[in-house]
């Protein structure tokens, strides 16, 4: 049943059918598992389960750079497009490891809600908790799957308490697991009425489903074994007692979520959370900007670009930023205006995205994700629009915790290795700051794993060995303020002093101290620890 516009009537049918996400959870709660099945029953790919297969055929469809292929874990960002039932998806892959978690809340920026993963052994974990705080701030719809219940895990109340307690959501059952661990035999679809067994047998099959005329139905105890279906049967009746029930509206809003319990792995449950999507996730939403808020269906076309990504394809020096549409239908060739430079920019490439593989994008609409191929002119943050001089707003940037200067093992080359540089800046995977004082870069990220990719990233696309080596500082903020205390504060602090890829002024910290002395004798120097990308 195509349910569609259930809150924005007003929507083209196009827009309507749109359903933008993204998945967060912790690494190793299944996510890569899950996205590959999206994928799957979308009829995006024809055979899943290479995951945890060995060499190449480990190559996870959103997963193209080497690293992530060797390491197994998702360290970029990619989109996929891919029809199911009526509804186009357009699903955002996120890095699950806290290291990257930077392009994870740029990537949060530009979706309309978000599929929380979790452990059905570990419940809410430190890194689920991070990225639900970034959804919370922007008050994003989730719906939440619990996988792996096909392995120990723990009790279902004490999992639902503790996403509620945690991250301070109501959380509402979807589906109830019948059993756990080896025991687990599916799982009740409280929603339709329905039992839903898993098959052990093959992975990539779809479990079958039961039509169930209420809990009395004789049909469950010809399928369920009497010991679990008497504490199934108990455990619904408390969750009805105890337990909201689904309200679609304060879904909506962020205020509730819906679970649904299963195994990716196994196929299992993730039909149910595809159809929950279309059916309880928001079309796309009206986004915001300066000097004023876009909305899906105006007809005029504006889009922003949240994400550019380098070398995806080796052979050839691509760069491809990733942009998000906010309003209007896209056709293939149009000239939009890149409001940064206010210079038109005829896009005549755009792709769409299969993970590694893509199409050319003949449309658009709002709500979807395309590429544009381009060579360094776009940048995160960016708005194009068809000639308004509108800013989409929101897109930040992190201070960084950790710094490093970087040099090029063959000092000839030092020349390619700033051109690399200014590269991944601009992609937003590290920060790259010039001292004023002295030569060489120091580069900043989040977590330590960005300094391996970074070191590997530059060998292969760029054939140049680099070592990154400690410096004396530990982090930087921006600098802003009056033109002149500004101007008096760099000259007194010129070995503090760096410029960023954008040529803003940063100062660059050791200590706590550092920060506290400047608040007292520079009362009028503000410093940040974030900068807001719209430029």
């Amino acid at each position: 049943m195509l349910d569609l516009a259930h809150n924005r009537p007003d929507l083209p049918p196009e827009i309507a059918r749109r359903r933008t996400f993204a998945i967060i959870s912790h690494p190793d709660a299944g996510k890569t598992t899950l996205t590959e099945k999206f994928l799957l029953y979308g009829g995006a790919i024809q055979m899943a389960g290479q995951v945890r297969a060995k060499g190449e055929a480990r190559r996870t469809r959103s997963d193209f750079m080497q690293m992530e292929k060797d390491r197994g874990i998702s360290v970029s960002a990619s989109a996929m497009s891919f029809d199911y039932n009526n509804f186009r998806f357009n699903l955002v892959d996120t890095p699950g490891h806290s290291d990257f978690s930077e392009d994870t809340y740029r990537t949060l920026t530009a979706v309309d809600a978000a599929i929380m993963v979790i452990d059905g052994a570990k419940g809410v974990e430190s890194q689920t908790q991070k990225l639900f705080e970034v959804c919370r701030l922007r008050d994003l719809p989730i719906l939440t799957f619990c996988n792996k219940m096909d392995r120990e895990s723990r009790d279902t109340f004490e999992i639902i308490d503790e996403i509620q307690e945690m991250l301070a959501i109501d959380v509402t059952p979807a589906s109830w697991p019948i059993g756990k661990g080896h025991d687990f035999v599916g799982c009740y679809d409280i929603l339709r009425d329905r039992l839903e067994l898993m098959d052990r047998a093959d992975r990539n099959k779809v479990a079958e489903s039961i039509r169930i005329e209420g809990l009395d139905d004789p049909k469950l105890a010809e399928h369920v074994p009497a010991h679990l279906l008497e504490t199934f049967l108990e455990e619904l009746e408390m969750a009805r007692e105890l337990l909201p029930p689904l309200d679609p509206q304060s879904v909506l809003e962020g205020h509730m979520t819906p679970i649904w319990f299963g195994s990716a792995i196994n196929s299992f449950g993730v039909k149910e959370l595809m159809d929950g999507i279309g059916r309880y996730g928001p079309e796309p939403q009206p986004q915001r900007a300066e000097p004023r808020q876009i909305s899906p269906e105006e007809t005029k076309v504006s889009g922003f670009v949240f994400k550019v990504q380098a070398n995806m394809d080796p052979k050839h020096r691509d760069r491809v930023a990733f942009l998000r549409m906010a309003s209007g239908h896209f056709k293939r060739g149009m000239k939009l205006t890149h409001v940064r430079t206010k210079k038109p920019m005829a896009v005549s490439n755009p792709v769409l995205f299969l993970a590694s593989d893509r199409e050319l994008a003949e449309e658009a609409w709002a709500g979807d994700i395309i590429g544009i191929p381009n060579h360094g002119q776009l940048r995160i943050g960016d708005t194009l629009t068809e000639g308004e001089a509108l800013k989409v707003t929101g897109i930040p940037s992190f201070a960084p915790e950790l710094l490093q200067t970087c040099r090029a093992g063959d000092p000839l080359k030092a020349k390619h290795l700033d051109k690399a540089l200014m590269q991944f800046a601009e992609e937003g995977a590290a920060k790259v700051f010039k001292p004023s004082v002295g030569s060489g870069f120091i580069i900043g990220v989040v977590g330590a794993l960005q300094f391996e990719v970074l070191a590997s990233r530059i060998e292969l696309e760029y054939g140049l060995p680099v070592r990154f080596e400690p410096t004396q500082f530990t982090s930087a903020r921006w600098v802003s303020g009056p033109r002149d205390k500004v101007d008096a504060f760099a000259q007194a602090n010129k070995g503090h002093m760096a410029q960023d890829n954008d040529g803003d002024l940063v100062y660059l910290t050791r200590l706590q101290w550092d920060i506290d002395r400047v608040a007292r004798d520079y009362p009028d120097v503000r410093l940040s620890a974030t900068k807001e990308m719209m430029v």
